[in-house]
């Protein structure tokens, strides 16, 4: 058969255990498509929006932590996968990109949906593969199927992250009439033994040694997937070597009681004494990217003797200026070797507890303050959002968008309550392009609610994540609607521009009823405090309904009350 190589590439895929796959239509991609559908073992959606599908194949493969295959037509189709192939690289997902092309001697002829496909994705993407044209010569096809098998296995080597496989194919591109598409028994299957990123004898008791030398320990979680055997490593190492712990909402460490989860609004408002106390000598850094500015100015200024980054390996990140050692090995393996290594002196312990306590004490004043704060039952987005997060379930997955909606819930979210919750988020590249089609990719693959909190720009921005045939019974949307979005009134700069109104912030009327009404979800509002309690009993009521909940504020009333919030926090420290 002319394109059996190309059809082999889902019985790879499928023997290697990738299991779903996204398809975009289109015509040159037919011989991809089919095979992909024609698979027993391949759970297969297409959508229509190339944009929109590829986040949601990078939900998919959040979810199940296994490469997705997302498939599109020849041209400017391959563009629309670029944002989330970015955002995928950076939070390092694995996926499996094939873009069908054109042979190579139709590129530059005015060919239609024909552009230069060869490398589209630059950097953004781990390796970038081009199939041979020609597939009936049988070195043909062992060159695709060893291409397939090596995509696979770098789409999951630390760090994981998008693989781009670009398909040159020749019409005719459907099967005739009476041909049977099957797939070779004998297609080639390359096995990947995998690496353990562990520590050395050698490396522990050098390090071990260091450890030993430095009275305040800060160990800060940046973005990380929820990893309940690396948080208990983590808590262990912190109370054996009495360190203290900080985690943004995005690094799910928040069920942790001994985690200072407030470090933003403390670091905004506490003033240099209390920064000196808390600046680290020791910084033990874990994952990605952390949201709060206020604690990257912080550990900026007040830089540590010592910054060590752990991560098996990989782009060395400085975010904080002031990295000394990177440590090749899992964070697992890392935090479970050290617990503690050499006896502590009692004084020199005393002193990390001392300085865990100013951590602690600081956590404790802001979480009254918050308290405080939101005892006069206002009504504002601010004050809703705080009762949302609040009565979430037990166990669901919690989306968070970008810009304000993720900052809102790292300023008051998760507690140590919410163990089953866990938190995602675009924060790869921080854009609101696919913050919704992301959620529903994890919708998709997984039973749990699943949560969404997004401000109306992202989720008007993304609406294409609701254009496919694919029910969403465990999908909850919260629309935080204050017709155009606070952070550019919040930010030095346009804040205090005149021309802010035209040209920075966007002033948008629209509503998510009508969206709702279009694709059958059920919906509530919520424009009044009088609607806030029974709103929040039917949204969080899962009875097998796609459910949006929309919350009506205005912008003024959004930054009044996050500048008041400010302002109650800094009365805190001048009391």
């Amino acid at each position: 058969m002319r394109l059996q190589a190309i059809y082999d590439i889902a019985e790879i895929c499928s023997q290697q255990g990738v299991s779903n796959a996204i398809l975009c239509p289109g015509s040159r991609c037919a011989p991809l498509t089919l095979a992909f559908v024609k698979h027993p073992d391949i759970t297969c959606r297409t959508l229509s929006d190339e944009r929109s599908a590829c986040f949601v194949a990078l939900g998919i493969a959040q979810q199940t932590n296994s490469p997705v295959s997302v498939v599109c037509t020849s041209g400017s189709a391959a563009y629309n996968f670029a944002p989330a192939i970015a955002e995928a690289f950076f939070q390092e997902i694995p996926l499996l990109v094939f873009t069908a092309d054109r042979p190579s001697e139709w590129i530059d002829q005015w060919d239609g949906q024909t552009i230069r496909q060869n490398n589209i994705f630059g950097k953004h993407v781990k390796k970038s593969f081009t199939l041979p044209q020609e597939y009936e010569h049988p070195d043909s096809s062992w060159h695709v199927h060893r291409i397939i098998n090596e995509a696979i296995a770098l789409s999951r080597e630390f760090p994981c992250g998008p693989i781009h496989i670009n398909v040159p194919l020749r019409e005719p591109l459907y099967p005739a009439q009476h041909e049977k598409i099957s797939f070779s028994k004998k297609t080639k299957v390359v096995n990947v033994t995998p690496t353990f990123f562990e520590i050395s004898q050698a490396n522990k008791n050098t390090i071990g040694k260091e450890l030993s030398k430095y009275t305040k320990i800060l160990v800060v979680g940046g973005q990380h997937i929820p990893h309940e055997a690396l948080s208990k490593c983590i808590i262990r190492f912190c109370k054996a070597n009495k360190a203290a712990l900080v985690g943004d909402v995005i690094s799910n460490l928040h069920h942790l009681p001994e985690t200072v989860r407030n470090a933003d609004t403390i670091l905004s408002q506490c003033g240099d004494s209390v920064m000196k106390s808390l600046a680290p000598e020791l910084l033990i850094t874990v994952g990605k990217s952390v949201i709060s500015k206020n604690l990257k100015l912080f550990l900026r200024k007040y830089k540590p003797t010592e910054h060590w980054h752990i991560q098996p390996r990989g782009t060395t990140a400085d975010p904080f200026q002031s990295l000394t050692r990177l440590i090749h090995c899992s964070p697992q393996n890392f935090f479970e070797n050290f617990q503690p290594a050499e006896k502590i002196e009692p004084f020199h312990e005393q002193k990390r507890k001392n300085y865990v306590q100013l951590w602690q004490a600081e956590e404790n004043r802001i979480d009254r303050s918050i308290k405080k704060y939101f005892s006069d039952n206002r009504f504002t987005e601010f004050h809703v959002l705080k009762e949302i997060l609040g009565s979430l379930p037990a166990r669901c997955n919690l989306h968070l968008s970008n810009s304000m909606s993720v900052r809102y819930a790292n300023i008051f979210g998760l507690t140590a309550k919410n163990k089953g919750v866990h938190v995602f988020a675009n924060r790869g590249t921080s854009g609101i392009d696919g913050c919704t089609s992301t959620a529903v990719g994890h919708a998709l693959s997984s039973e749990v609610p699943n949560i969404l909190i997004t401000g109306d720009m992202a989720f008007f921005y993304d609406r294409n994540a609701f254009w496919h045939n694919y029910p969403l019974p465990n999908f909850h949307i919260v629309v935080l609607n204050n017709h155009g979005g606070v952070i550019f009134n919040l930010i030095d700069g346009p804040g205090n521009l005149e021309e802010k109104n035209d040209f920075f912030i966007t002033n948008q009327q629209l509503t998510a009823n009508h969206l709702a009404t279009e694709f059958n979800y059920d919906y509530l509002k919520i424009d009044s405090p009088k609607k806030v309690k029974n709103a929040l009993k039917d949204f969080f009521t899962f009875n097998g309904k796609t459910k949006l909940l929309e919350v009506f504020s205005n912008q003024l009333t959004a930054k009044e009350t996050f500048e008041l919030f400010k302002d109650h926090i800094k009365k805190s420290y001048e009391a």
